[in-house]
């Protein structure tokens, strides 16, 4: 049996892993989370592209989406795989799953690639890019290249969590930033000095992800704890099956958001067509760029959620294995209040400072209304962020912990039962208000579900570190 070098995730104290882990990993996730909005602010201030081109970036997003949700599964999947693996000291089962996680990836990239770039004009409507006849032609300009960059942009994001199973969360972060900072420097270079419009954003996006891309590729030869072999490279499907059950909240938290958003982009499309003022075509594109920005914050907000909570993945899964339970408690406990925290700080903001947020997204260049629908909206969508963010750390940590079942059936819960259902049925009595209210109807209802959840959690861990103690003695 070989030693793992992670002992030290069973010692050292919560609090200072917490700050090891997770610090990285948000700077990656919000860095990554960077790209699309990056993209979205040099779009909306640039004047020949404006609202038609904010309206095209929020069609093609949930598509992008997609793309990270299978990254993410395999990535996730894997780091908690690794994380137990380690933890009960089986090394050579976590090195197999490190190159079983590349083939995965591989294969899933190609194949979403072939399908996007053979289905385009369909998967572009079906997200309501047919608001009018701009706003389809940005998103179709736009999405080919993006679909280009798929490969690169899901092993870049798969390979970021198991680099960080391998106990290096700085050189995950190095391989995002570095990508986010070739997009961000070539972004304005090709949209207002070359003029090339949605091609341009789209392609400074590319090669930022072909640089992370190559970064992890590059990591994979420097591996110290699981350095994967050539062997550990022939493909095992039952290591394959676990890495998609322990992944599989990761892929459908992701999946049904895309689910949520056609719904919205679609209620936003009907709804908006009978508005009076939106129902005008010089104004149609107006709400679903409104509510493309108001998610682009959301998204801000989620990736220092989620990069906590992620981060501590590693952590949770290693004392899990290594029966520390009460380790595990104190973990959850603090892994809550902070994004709580979180999420009050991001609350205010929303609710104090609307106008300085939508400022950002080219508000100057726009009609009064779309900074009046812009605020309402920041308002009104938000408002139950807090709870958000609680229920988005609980869906983590149980995925950590292995309760894979509970984990994706709360994320389904989320975002198809109440984040498609509500979408669906309140802006048939609200009209277009009744898409804003869809999010924080949802939110509430699902802390509801997650608190009971919250609670058995915290009495089965008690009542198992009691049980270890008693028979220690």
């Amino acid at each position: 049996m070989q030693n793992s070098t992670n002992e030290f995730l069973g010692k050292e104290s919560i609090g200072k892993l917490m700050r090891q882990y997770a610090v990285p990993c948000i700077i990656s996730l919000l860095v990554g989370a960077l790209y699309n909005i990056v993209d979205q602010i040099f779009i909306a201030n640039a004047s020949y592209l404006g609202s038609y081109g904010n309206a095209a970036n929020t069609v093609v997003f949930p598509l992008t989406v997609i793309a990270l949700a299978i990254a993410v599964m395999i990535g996730d999947g894997a780091c908690a795989y690794i994380s137990l693996q380690l933890g009960k000291q089986k090394v050579s089962k976590a090195k197999k799953s490190v190159g079983n996680s590349v083939i995965m990836v591989i294969v899933g990239s190609v194949l979403l690639t072939v399908i996007y770039l053979g289905f385009s004009d369909a998967l572009i409507s079906m997200f309501g890019g047919t608001v009018n006849e701009k706003t389809f032609l940005y998103s179709k300009e736009y999405f080919f290249w993006i679909s280009l960059g798929i490969p690169f942009y899901m092993f870049g994001q798969a390979m970021n969590p198991v680099i960080r199973a391998d106990g290096n969360p700085k050189f995950a972060m190095i391989s995002t930033v570095s990508g986010a900072v070739i997009n961000i420097v070539l972004d304005p270079i090709f949209i207002f000095i070359f003029k090339w419009g949605m091609m341009g954003t789209a392609v400074a996006t590319v090669l930022g992800q072909i640089v992370t891309a190559l970064l992890g590729v590059y990591y994979l030869f420097i591996m110290k704890t699981v350095k994967p072999s050539l062997k550990d490279f022939s493909v095992n499907f039952k290591i394959q099956k676990k890495i998609v059950i322990l992944g599989i909240t990761s892929l459908l938290s992701q999946v049904s958001l895309v689910a949520s958003m056609a719904a919205i982009n679609n209620m936003i499309r009907k709804y908006g067509a009978v508005d009076p003022i939106f129902g005008q075509q010089q104004y149609a594109q107006i709400p679903m760029a409104i509510v493309g920005i108001v998610m682009k914050y959301f998204q801000i907000v989620i990736s220092i959620v989620v990069g906590l909570a992620a981060g501590c993945i590693p952590i949770v899964g290693y004392n899990m294995g290594a029966d520390l339970k009460k380790r595990v408690k104190e973990l959850f406990t603090k892994l809550l209040s902070s994004e709580a925290v979180i999420g009050l700080i991001a609350l205010i903001i929303v609710e104090i400072f609307p106008y300085y947020l939508l400022r950002f997204f080219g508000a100057a260049n726009e009609s009064s209304y779309y900074l009046v629908f812009g605020m309402k909206s920041f308002r009104i969508y938000l408002c139950m962020i807090v709870l958000a963010c609680v229920n988005k750390a609980c869906f983590i940590m149980l995925q950590a912990m292995g309760k894979a079942a509970i984990s994706t059936a709360l994320s389904m819960t989320r975002e198809i039962l109440f984040g498609v259902g509500i979408t669906l049925i309140l802006p048939v009595f609200f009209g277009l208000n009744g898409v804003l209210y869809s999010m924080p109807v949802s939110d509430l209802l699902t802390f509801i579900i997650s608190l009971i959840i919250i609670v058995r959690t915290y009495n089965e861990l008690t009542h198992q570190s009691e049980k270890k103690l008693s028979l220690s003695v």
